[in-house]
């Protein structure tokens, strides 16, 4: 269920990294939990988060930090991509997304 006047063409670009992850040869799945946090999209064959960040997180890189390290510590790479990039460049923040993925 989409937000009242969420934009759905923004929201389409915004989960670009799961649609665009067939092309890359993985399989993504979307807010899935994964011990006390929710990952944005995660590719469990290749271990991978990726994680798209608005605003907001610009503030809480703290808090971000010590996520990335427990996630780590649980045995995933986490990615994370601006927002602003994934809406406006979507084939480039795919790119960045490939390079984790090559290294697997």
């Amino acid at each position: 269920m989409r937000a009242p006047g969420e934009d759905p063409r923004r929201r389409r670009r915004v989960t670009e990294p799961a649609r665009g992850g067939r092309a890359l040869g993985v399989t993504f799945r979307r807010q899935v939990p994964i011990g006390r946090y929710i990952a944005d999209f995660l590719a469990p064959a290749a271990r991978l988060i990726v994680e798209v960040d608005g605003g907001y997180h610009q503030r809480r890189r703290v808090a971000d930090g010590r996520r990335d390290r427990d996630l780590n510590r649980l045995g995933y790479r986490v990615l994370r991509l601006p927002a602003a990039l994934v809406v406006a460049q979507p084939s480039q923040a795919l790119a960045l997304v490939a390079i984790p993925l090559a290294a697997a």
